[in-house]
């Protein structure tokens, strides 16, 4: 069977170069959703709590947790009596290890 109009998906796939710093940063975005898993696995928590835990920046706990909200990996588990911060727990169908 002959190919025709050039390059295939395959062959373009093989040769595409992945830049370094996106695979850095996929990698730490990986390493981060799981220690906040882990973590939640307890209970829910706040951001300050998650935060102090991690050792992590709470801006950076927030955007990490709007994303794995975003895909359905957390939810909002309520929120705290002076209405300042919300609680978020691992989402109910998510499993261990489950990405």
């Amino acid at each position: 069977m002959t190919k025709k109009g050039g390059r295939t998906f395959a062959e373009a796939k093989k040769n595409r170069k992945i830049n370094e710093l996106a695979r850095e940063n996929s990698k730490r975005f990986r390493e981060i959703r799981r220690s906040i898993h882990k973590f939640l696995e307890d209970g829910p928590k706040s951001i300050p709590q998650i935060a102090d835990a991690l050792k992590i920046p709470s801006d950076q706990i927030t955007f990490y947790l709007m994303t794995c909200r975003k895909y359905g990996q957390i939810d909002v588990s309520g929120i705290d009596d002076m209405d300042e911060y919300y609680f978020y727990g691992v989402h109910k169908e998510m499993k261990d290890g489950e990405d």
